[in-house]
């Protein structure tokens, strides 16, 4: 799974002009489910962004999880970060999984950030063309791949 982890003030998503997932201060994420990932992977993945220490102490140092500040969730489902872009100008996105698992494994990604304390987790809608707005905060933004641990 690969995720961009957004730190945002606020952020939203829209379907055909309708908003459908909303966050205040907190996290707007981009998951990307690749061919092989399973369960464990989502929940690696749901314990690290719950953990992950990006958000300003009493002296200013980034040492606070988004649960030490009671912070939200947007989690938006987006295929195109498993792109394979080795050959040519067209990205090719068949390492990114088949689209029934996917949304399987982003729901569950979904329901671990509630599992390890997230207390609001908005959503898109899996495979819509959905409109993103979002005020980043810093900018602090960072990637993962759960590649890189093993699971």
């Amino acid at each position: 799974m690969k995720a961009v982890i957004q730190r945002v003030l606020e952020s939203s998503v829209s379907v055909d002009g309708k908003v459908v997932g909303a966050s205040g201060k907190g996290y707007m994420i981009l998951l990307g489910v690749m061919k092989g990932d399973e369960e464990k992977h989502a929940d690696l993945l749901a314990r690290k962004v719950s953990s992950l220490r990006v958000f300003e102490d009493e002296n200013g140092k980034m040492n606070l999880s988004i649960l030490d500040v009671a912070g939200e969730i947007l989690a938006i489902s987006q295929f195109t970060l498993c792109a394979d872009c080795k050959k040519g100008n067209r990205p090719s996105f068949t390492p990114s999984e088949a689209p029934e698992r996917a949304n399987e494994l982003y729901e569950l990604f979904c329901s671990k950030l509630k599992e390890y304390g997230v207390s609001r987790v908005e959503k898109g809608i899996f495979g819509a063309d959905m409109k993103v707005s979002l005020v980043n905060d810093g900018p602090v933004t960072i990637f993962f791949d759960t590649d890189i641990w093993s699971v």
